[in-house]
């Protein structure tokens, strides 16, 4: 016996997806453009909620992007382009896994009804069975596009004799930034040189025992940072910074201290280093350097610094004049500690020293106090008991 099944019914239209927007966020004042460094996803890729997305540069730091929501990437806008803030770079396609629904079909095909076999039946007089057409191959889903090329990769000229980046933010900003450092201040440098040999004696002789209580070396950068607050509390002039036509005396000791990226030079601040205990600020230096690297500094850690602190020493530098980082008025530069012959109780003798520079806003900060400040700090260093005694 042979049924015949009812007319197809239409078809439900499918659930239509929604379609999160990936917007650039705000990441700070005064920040209006952002660089897409990086997409961490390719365009096609499925992206859970949680997962990063893409790396933003600004001209003060760079930010990561991660996925509010799950879902299918689709990506805009390129890697390597400048966008406004609160512009849309992508989106992400939800409710992606819902089946399409089958579409109808003009003719129904009958349906075999199983029946009991008939003695006066043979097989070969029975009819035949009409079966349903098969369905059509489904084609292979398409292939993801390929990841977009970054608008920043070098283009070579056809000589192979010079290659064109285009500078990124960050890049920008530190050129600007320093430029206008020397047209606005009036800078001037000091030198002196510093004997290192009761520093590295003290840092040997409480190295091990640092390590056991607090899980971390006893740097050079602690003894600094010690000694630059100890020469304003002695110098306060220096802790001071013009503002238009004031002159802003600042009370507390937040030091930048400066850390060197694959991107550019950047400045994290350390709070409140006059309360830190030594190993509290070598903690707190190697976190900042770690975030820096890792492109992970937000902006309110780079601002409010007092004074900055240079180390052109750990690349081998011997001597420079570090330039101001505005609004602050003084900036130490540390260099490399090298064996040289000295002259100690009318002997010559060899000893680590380091040439120390103090670059400083001639406006606000005399030339005595430069040097006063300075000789504070060489003071210190050669006599860094006084630093662990807060005498």
């Amino acid at each position: 016996m042979w049924l015949w099944d009812e007319p197809a019914r239409p078809a439900r239209p499918a659930q239509l997806p929604t379609m999160p927007d990936i917007k650039i966020p705000t990441v700070g004042e005064s920040i209006s453009t952002a660089l897409i460094s990086t997409w961490h996803k390719a365009d096609g890729d499925a992206v859970a909620a949680g997962d990063l997305l893409l790396t933003l540069e600004t001209d003060k730091v760079s930010t990561e992007l991660t996925a509010e929501t799950a879902g299918v990437l689709k990506i805009t806008v390129p890697a390597g382009t400048e966008v406004s803030i609160g512009a849309i770079v992508g989106t992400l396609t939800e409710n992606t896994a819902a089946a399409p629904a089958p579409a109808p079909t003009t003719a129904t095909a009958p349906v075999a009804v199983a029946e009991k076999p008939q003695p006066a039946e043979t097989a070969a007089s029975a009819p035949p069975l009409i079966s349903a057409p098969a369905p059509a191959p489904a084609s292979p889903p398409a292939a993801a596009a390929p990841a977009p090329t970054a608008a920043t990769t070098p283009s070579v000229g056809s000589d192979q004799r010079t290659t064109r980046v285009r500078l990124s933010p960050l890049r920008r900003k530190i050129a600007t930034h320093l430029v206008a450092a020397q047209q606005t201040a009036a800078i001037l440098t000091t030198f002196n040189e510093a004997d290192m040999t009761a520093v590295m004696t003290l840092r040997k002789q409480l190295q091990d025992n640092f390590v056991a209580r607090h899980g971390l070396k006893l740097g050079f950068m602690s003894f600094f940072v010690k000694a630059v607050v100890d020469a304003l509390k002695a110098v306060p002039q220096i802790n001071a910074r013009l503002e238009g036509d004031e002159l802003v005396k600042q009370h507390y000791y937040d030091i930048g201290v400066a850390v060197g990226t694959e991107k550019g030079l950047v400045v994290p601040v350390i709070r409140d280093c006059d309360t830190k205990s030594f190993a509290e600020i070598e903690q707190a230096i190697l976190d900042a350097a770690k975030k820096a690297r890792d492109g992970k500094l937000l902006v309110e850690d780079l601002q409010g610094g007092v004074f900055t602190i240079s180390n052109g020493g750990i690349y081998g530098s011997l001597l420079s004049t570090p330039i101001l980082n505005p609004p602050q008025s003084g900036i130490l530069g540390m260099h490399t500690i090298q064996d040289r012959p000295v002259a100690l109780q009318g002997q010559v003798v060899i000893r680590p020293m380091m040439y120390l520079a103090l670059s400083y806003d001639h406006r606000v900060v005399d030339g005595k106090e430069a040097v006063t400040f300075l000789i504070r700090i060489k003071d210190c260093l050669e006599n860094p008991a006084r630093l662990l005694l807060g005498a």
